[in-house]
């Protein structure tokens, strides 16, 4: 992938969170160079804690000395000002931007809180099974979605990568790791075939190589470092 200069790029990140997944993953679509620096939760660096005061939180997008906090909103800043880099991530059609706003949001209301639930708030069995219960309610939703925005194409996007596609992508990882937790898919191939098909074409997108983890044990054994790092809070 021929890299475009960036104008000094930094992102502050750590590398199984989808947040910063989907951040770098627009960076490849994009073809900017950018330096990627791995974050230690448990001893956040001053660079950090002076970039994102109010969260504390990654990933952090440094453009020169300008900081930009959320992913979603990072994600629509590099769109905009890379818009002559790369394909769009959001449509250029005002309808349909909305659109991919909604999905968006709503992949990070209803699939972000389950993930969340099922790694690290699930107190017992049964609460874990509530989280994995919502998880496959709004993936089924997420299915007919695709249908609807993708109408027969690879992607939420259509024919490239879009919006939509980069915020779900960044959980793929996880959810690999979540499948060997609980013994079966979550993207499960026979209740949502249109999904199960666009996770194998994001993860062989060369976007996504290298940025979306594969390596389930590497993920698992990472989880017990941030719940250790929980649980000292």
């Amino acid at each position: 992938m021929t890299m475009a200069g960036g104008g000094d790029l930094k992102v502050l990140g750590v590398w199984t969170s989808p947040f910063v997944i989907r951040v770098r993953i627009v960076l490849n679509l994009k073809g900017l160079a950018y330096e990627y620096v791995e974050e230690d939760l448990g001893n956040k660096s001053e660079l950090l804690l002076g970039s994102n005061p109010v969260h504390k939180s990654v990933p952090v997008l440094l453009h020169g000395d300008r900081p930009i906090n959320e992913s979603q909103v990072i994600i629509q800043y590099i769109d905009e000002v890379w818009a002559g880099s790369g394909p769009s991530i959001l449509p250029s059609d005002a309808y349909e931007r909305a659109v991919a706003r909604f999905w968006a949001a709503y992949v990070d209301d209803k699939v972000g809180s389950a993930w969340a639930g099922m790694l690290f708030r699930c107190k017992n069995e049964e609460e874990r099974a509530a989280a994995v219960a919502r998880a496959g309610e709004a993936l089924d939703t997420l299915e007919g979605a695709l249908a609807e925005c993708g109408k027969g194409r690879p992607f939420f996007g259509g024919n490239g990568i879009g919006f939509v596609d980069v915020v779900l992508g960044g959980y793929l990882g996880w959810f690999a790791a979540i499948d060997m937790i609980i013994g079966r898919k979550l993207i499960d191939p026979v209740r949502t075939p249109l999904l199960a098909a666009w996770a194998e074409r994001f993860r062989a997108a060369d976007a996504a190589k290298g940025v979306v983890p594969d390596d389930v044990d590497k993920v698992l054994a990472f989880l017990q470092t941030l719940l250790a790092i929980a649980s000292k809070k």
